[in-house]
């Protein structure tokens, strides 16, 4: 399809002019001469010149872009020209021309953020699914049809719910901060509310992928136990199943919810030739069927059991859109809670904590932004701005080659009186490039390994 790719060019686009504009805009007030501003790399495919001789172009490899600002170290400068050379800027300046490009991808993720909020989203209503028998909420006594009212994090205060996101955003938050997370829970007409807590920081540490979420047991929509499309051919169809048959009673068990059915068919499939007695109803009557998982190897949990049939109704969703104060407010936090999640994340990557098959590279980044763009608007506006947040992050880690790298030089310029040496810089220029390089490698590897399955 042509939308991935368009949607993929689209999303690049966006923060590589946000990102250089940033750059540009700041030397412009600065007062250096800007030489170039350019989109890509390699070979140019258009250019114009601007009437005070800036030339605008687009490249071929769009994976990035630059500024080209007059500077000694790079050419001869006319002596006329020389306050308007970059390296003969104050120390101040510089580093307000290196920072801009970040900062104003974080400006720009603030926006982001805070539009779709204004634009609205229909997220699952905070009904809780049934969790699985051996996961922390089920230790801690949350059921299936139970609503999270509002929740809190540590010694933070209590936090209204408006949905199912909130609740998973502070399961995330919790697992990453090393922090408990307590749920104020009610029916779903509102009443007999009680508190559980969540022990999420016995978890500090753990990578935060589908087997945690499952071990943690919160986060999953609460749905009927009813049947969708049936595949011809499979378990389900050879049992004589049919969509909008509402399972009841597995094996003697009744089943409260699809997560609770789905559960036992995945349990039912670790042990082969499994065959389970279902009472369902059909149009007003009670039958009862003999059913027969196919086992299947999953990677990281081993055999489970599948039917071939989707189970459970789409559940219920609520439209979340904020005023104009409190969108804003949204977008200042989650720019922040993403920004120091990738710190973190980052941080835990380096010291081996958290596995770097977490890292992702521009394959990723296409799938993720064709599937959002098909969402909706707001979802395609969340996406590009936890991309502008990962990329200002990014761009502030003091490696050589990144803006945070020459920030860095500037550090030690300030607090030495002298820049560093140009040897220095040499050297450690290709030791950045080389550490790029290898983040580039793996990043792009794990993608591959995505779409392989492997």
């Amino acid at each position: 399809m042509l939308i991935t790719p368009l949607a993929f060019l689209l999303t690049l686009g966006v923060l590589i002019v946000v990102h250089e504009y940033g750059h540009y805009r700041v030397a412009r007030w600065a007062g250096v001469k800007v030489l170039r501003f350019s989109i890509g790399f390699g070979r140019v495919l258009w250019r114009r010149s601007s009437a005070d001789g800036v030339e605008f172009t687009i490249s071929l490899l769009p994976l990035g872009g630059y500024v080209r600002m007059l500077d000694s170290r790079e050419g001869p400068v006319a002596e006329a020209e020389a306050a308007q050379a970059f390296d003969r800027q104050p120390l101040r300046r510089r580093v307000a021309i290196v920072a801009a490009g970040p900062v104003a991808n974080l400006v720009l993720a603030v926006a982001l953020y805070a539009g779709a909020s204004w634009w609205g989203t229909w997220e699952a209503v905070p009904v809780l699914a049934s969790p699985p028998a051996d996961s922390l909420a089920a230790q801690a006594g949350i059921q299936a049809g139970e609503r999270v009212q509002s929740y809190s994090v540590g010694e933070a205060g209590w936090q209204p719910v408006r949905s199912l996101t909130d609740v998973r955003r502070a399961v995330t938050q919790g697992v990453l901060e090393g922090q408990p997370v307590a749920l104020e829970l009610s029916d779903r007409d509102g009443g007999h509310r009680r508190v559980a807590q969540l022990p999420l920081q016995n978890l500090a540490g753990t990578e935060l992928d589908a087997q945690l979420i499952r071990r943690i047991g919160v986060g999953s929509a609460y749905s009927e136990p009813v049947l969708g499309e049936v595949q011809p051919g499979g378990p389900a169809a050879r049992a004589g199943l049919q969509a909008g048959d509402r399972v009841l009673v597995i094996d003697g068990r009744t089943v409260v919810d699809a997560q609770f059915l789905r559960e036992q068919i995945r349990l039912a499939g670790a042990r082969e030739s499994t065959v389970m007695q279902w009472q369902i109803e059909r149009g007003g009557q009670r039958r009862t069927l003999a059913v027969q998982p196919r086992q299947v190897d999953e990677k990281g949990t081993g055999p489970i059991g599948r039917i071939d049939a989707y189970v459970g109704q789409p559940p219920a969703t609520v439209l979340v859109r904020l005023g104009p104060v409190e969108g804003l407010q949204q977008g200042l936090q989650q720019t922040w809670d993403t920004a120091w999640t990738s710190l973190r994340m980052l941080g835990r990557m380096v010291v081996g904590q958290a596995s770097l098959r977490q890292l992702s590279g521009p394959l990723t980044i296409a799938d993720y932004a064709g599937q959002s763009i098909q969402l909706g608007l707001a979802y395609y506006l969340g996406f590009l701005a936890m991309i502008s947040v990962s990329l200002g992050v990014l761009n502030l880690l003091p490696l050589p080659m990144l803006d945070g790298g020459h920030l860095l030089y500037y550090v030690f310029e300030g607090v030495t009186g002298r820049p560093v040496p140009d040897q220095w810089q040499a050297w450690l220029q290709r030791g950045g490039a080389i550490v790029l390089l290898l983040l580039m490698s793996i990043a792009l590897s794990n993608d591959v390994a995505r779409l392989l399955g492997l």
